[in-house]
């Protein structure tokens, strides 16, 4: 039986580029969401609080969309894709403006059945 189930993918530095690691957790996503025929997969890109408000919320669109990118490059089913981001506003761990913390460097994938 599959159970909704959250998997995070963390990106380097001011990057949004996939990592041979990030990669690998988009693939066990992509076929945990596969084998339990998913009806909703939601992509969701943040960032830390090092750079400007307004630069975070592109650069978690760009994790966002590099996230829903290989997903489907790895046959998940684009139309039940729902991809957001919230740039800083949202963090893993609570720091002060302008903090370099890996762990909010991050997208989630929240995978429902």
């Amino acid at each position: 039986m599959f159970e909704a189930r959250e998997f995070i993918v963390y990106f380097p530095f001011d990057q949004s580029v996939l990592t041979a690691e990030a990669q690998s957790v988009v693939s066990e996503a992509a076929q945990y969401a596969s084998a339990g025929g998913a009806t909703q997969i939601i992509v969701v890109g943040h960032a830390d609080t090092s750079g400007s408000a307004k630069y975070n919320v592109g650069l978690s669109q760009r994790r966002s969309k590099a996230v829903a990118d290989a997903l489907v490059g790895m046959g998940v089913d684009g139309g039940k894709l729902a991809v957001d981001w919230k740039g800083e506003a949202a963090p893993a761990v609570a720091t002060g403006d302008g903090v370099k913390e890996p762990l909010n460097r991050r997208s989630t994938i929240s995978i429902n059945f």
